[in-house]
C-alpha cells in the first residue's frame, strides 16, 4: 500500500479528550471487521441444541463453523424475578448467561457449563472457554414483541427503535478471566486473530439468541397464530450495553494498544485524504451516505441534554453540508476532494460532524482501508532507556508532553478527582479528592500530573547524568519514566488531557473505546456511564453474502406513522 501523501493528523489535534469523545465507528471497528471476516470466510451457523420450555427457560447451542474449526455458543435462559433483575456489576443473577467454547460441546460439557455459566464470576471455567457473558431482557420491549407475535401481528418498528435491543449485556469477559483462555492461547488456536474478536462474536450471537427466545415464547403462547419476527425489525434490533467507569482506565493502562487503534484509524483517514480524484461513482455513493447519516441523526435520540444538543447541531450542520454539496457538486470533483472537505469541516463544523463524515468517507474505499484492521493488536512491552541522558529525557517530555506541562497542579481544581478500585468488586471508580475519603488508595491514572511531577524532579538533577543514575537517586520516578520512555514510538498512546481535573468527563473515554469496538447511538446517562447498541443493522447469519445487508454503516430504518 503506497504511503499517504497527506500527513496523519497530529496527536495534539486528535488525542484531546473532547476529540476522542466525538469518535464514531468506522469500517475497521471491531464489529465491522468481524462481520466482514465472517462473510469472506463463509462462516456457518447451525443450531445443535434448542431446548426451551414453555416459558423460554433452557438451553440453546449454536455451532459456528470457521476455516480453523468449530466454535460453540452456549446460551442459558433462566427464571429471574423482577426484584433480582439489575444491570449493576454486583448482580448475582441474570435472565441469560452465555459461554463461547472452542470446538464441539458434548452432553457432559453442557452439564458442566449449565452448573457454572449462570454463576458467572462464581463459576469455574477452563481454557476451552473463550468468552463468558450475561444479559438481561429489556422486559418492556421483549413482552411487547412476544405479545404481538403470539397474536399473529408484527410490532411497530418504532417501538423496537425506541429501545434498540431485546437484551443488554452487563459484562463480556475474556482474555483469561475466571480461568478461561487468555489472548495468547486464543490466538494460538488460529480462529481469532484480533483483540476483542471473540468478544464481538459473543455479542453477535447474543443478538441471535434474543430472536430465538422471543419467537419461541410467542409460539408457545399461541402455536396456531404466532408468527416470526419481521426481518426488518430484526435488523433494527441490536444488543444493548451499559458501560461505566470500569472501561475508562483501560485506555490509560494499555497505551501501546490504544496507539495502534488510533494509528490504524488515522492512517485510514490519511489514505483517503490522499485520493487525488473521486470517481463519479464515489461521488454519488458519498452523497447517498451523507443523506443516510442525516436520517441516522434523526433516529439518534437521548435524554442527555449535552448529547442531545450536540445531535441537534449535527442535524443542522448535515443539512447545510448536503445543501452546499448539492448546490456546488464541483466541491468534491476537484483535486484531493476528501482532504479539502475535511479541512473545510475543521474550520466550519463541530467535532461530531467531522468524525461522522470522516467515517463515511472511509466507506468509499475498502481497498485502501480494510487491511488496517489487522494492525490493531500489539504485544505490549515496557522498556526503559537507562543510558539516555536527563537533558534528553527533559527535551522529549517538553516535546511530547507539553499538554501535561501546561497544567498548573498547584491549583486544587487540577486535582479534583482521584481514581481508585472499589473493594466490593475491584471495579474502577472516581472519587472527589476534597470531599471523599480514599485518595490514599489512588490508582495511577493521572498521567498529566505524574509526568509534570517527573519533569519537576528532572529539573533539579544534573542534565548530563544518565537516566539510570537519576532513578537510583529518585526511585519513586521509575514508573513514570519507564512509561514515557516506552511510548516514544507510539505517538497516539496518550490522552492529551488532565484526567484528574474538575473538567474531566469520563464519558469521553467510554465513547472513544466503544466507537473502536463499533457501538453507536450513544445515550449518556451521566458523565460516567452510557448506554449503547451493538450490531444494530448488522446482517444476520443467512445474510452474510448479501451486498445490500453488508452495507450497514449508520443504519436507518423506515418508520411508518
Amino acid at each position: 500500500m503506497p504511503k499517504p501523501t497527506v500527513p496523519l493528523r497530529a496527536p495534539s489535534q486528535v488525542m484531546r479528550l473532547e476529540h476522542i469523545g466525538a469518535l464514531h465507528p468506522t469500517r475497521i471497528s471491531f464489529v465491522r471487521s468481524l462481520v466482514g471476516r465472517m462473510s469472506r470466510e463463509n462462516w456457518t451457523f447451525e443450531h445443535t441444541v434448542f431446548e426451551l420450555d414453555d416459558e423460554g427457560y433452557g438451553t440453546i447451542v449454536i455451532r459456528v463453523g470457521t476455516p480453523k474449526g468449530p466454535i460453540s455458543f452456549v446460551g442459558f435462559s433462566n427464571e429471574l424475578s423482577d426484584d433480582q433483575r439489575t444491570d449493576r456489576v454486583i448482580a448475582e443473577r441474570w435472565d441469560t448467561a452465555f459461554a463461547l467454547v472452542h470446538g464441539e460441546v458434548t452432553e457432559a460439557d453442557l452439564a458442566v457449563l449449565r452448573d457454572n455459566t449462570p454463576l458467572q464470576e462464581a463459576g469455574r471455567f477452563s481454557p476451552r472457554e473463550f468468552v463468558l457473558s450475561r444479559a438481561n431482557k429489556s422486559m418492556r420491549l421483549f413482552e411487547h414483541i412476544a405479545k404481538h407475535l403470539s397474536e399473529g401481528q408484527q410490532p411497530d418498528i418504532s417501538a423496537a427503535l425506541n429501545i434498540g435491543y431485546l437484551m443488554r449485556t452487563t459484562a463480556v469477559y475474556g482474555n483469561g478471566k475466571l480461568g478461561m483462555a487468555d489472548l495468547a492461547h486464543i490466538f494460538d488456536q488460529g480462529i481469532f486473530t484480533l483483540p476483542y474478536e471473540a468478544e464481538m462474536l459473543m455479542v453477535y450471537l447474543v443478538r441471535e439468541f434474543s430472536f430465538d427466545l422471543v419467537e419461541h415464547v410467542a409460539k408457545r403462547r399461541n402455536s396456531d397464530k404466532a408468527v416470526a419476527l419481521d426481518e426488518e425489525i430484526k435488523r433494527a434490533l441490536g444488543v444493548g450495553n451499559a458501560t461505566g467507569l470500569g472501561m475508562a482506565p483501560f485506555l490509560i493502562g494499555h497505551p501501546q494498544l490504544f496507539n495502534n487503534w488510533i494509528l490504524a484509524r488515522e492512517t485510514a483517514i490519511a489514505r483517503v485524504r490522499s485520493v487525488e480524484r473521486a470517481s463519479a461513482e464515489e461521488q454519488t455513493r458519498f452523497m447517498v451516505l451523507l443523506n443516510r447519516i442525516r436520517a441516522f441523526a434523526d433516529q439518534w435520540t437521548t435524554d442527555d441534554e449535552k448529547q442531545q444538543a450536540a445531535i441537534a447541531v449535527l442535524r443542522g450542520e448535515l443539512d447545510g453540508l448536503i445543501k452546499r454539496l448539492s448546490d456546488n457538486p464541483d466541491l468534491i470533483e476537484g483535486q484531493r476532494p476528501w482532504d479539502q472537505l475535511i479541512q473545510w469541516m475543521e474550520s466550519n463544523g463541530s467535532l461530531e460532524l467531522q468524525e461522522m463524515v470522516i467515517s463515511v468517507t472511509l466507506e468509499l474505499y475498502p481497498g485502501l482501508v480494510d487491511d488496517l484492521g489487522k494492525t490493531m493488536g500489539v504485544v505490549e512491552t515496557a522498556m526503559s532507556e537507562p543510558s539516555q541522558r536527563v537533558f534528553e529525557l527533559m527535551a522529549y517530555i517538553e516535546d511530547r508532553y507539553d499538554w501535561a506541562l501546561d497544567v498548573d497542579f498547584e491549583v486544587p481544581d487540577a486535582k479534583h478527582y482521584f481514581w481508585y478500585r472499589s473493594a466490593e468488586k475491584e471495579e474502577p471508580r472516581l472519587g472527589e479528592r476534597y470531599n471523599e475519603p480514599g485518595a490514599d488508595l489512588e490508582t495511577p491514572n493521572g498521567i498529566a500530573r505524574d509526568v509534570s511531577a517527573l519533569y519537576d524532579v528532572l529539573k533539579t538533577s544534573p542534565g548530563d547524568i544518565s537516566v539510570a543514575e537519576f532513578l537510583i537517586k529518585n526511585p519513586a520516578c521509575r514508573h513514570t519514566t519507564t512509561r514515557v520512555q516506552s511510548l516514544k514510538d507510539y505517538p497516539y498512546s496518550e490522552i492529551h488531557g488532565n484526567l484528574l481535573g474538575d473538567a474531566c468527563r469520563p464519558i469521553d473515554l467510554l465513547r472513544c473505546k466503544l466507537s473502536i469496538f463499533g457501538a453507536d447511538k450513544y445515550d449518556p446517562k451521566s458523565d460516567r456511564w452510557t448506554r449503547v447498541t451493538f450490531f444494530q443493522g448488522a446482517p444476520r447469519p443467512d445474510q452474510l453474502h448479501d451486498p445490500v445487508a453488508l452495507d450497514w454503516a449508520f443504519p436507518v430504518f423506515e418508520v411508518t406513522s
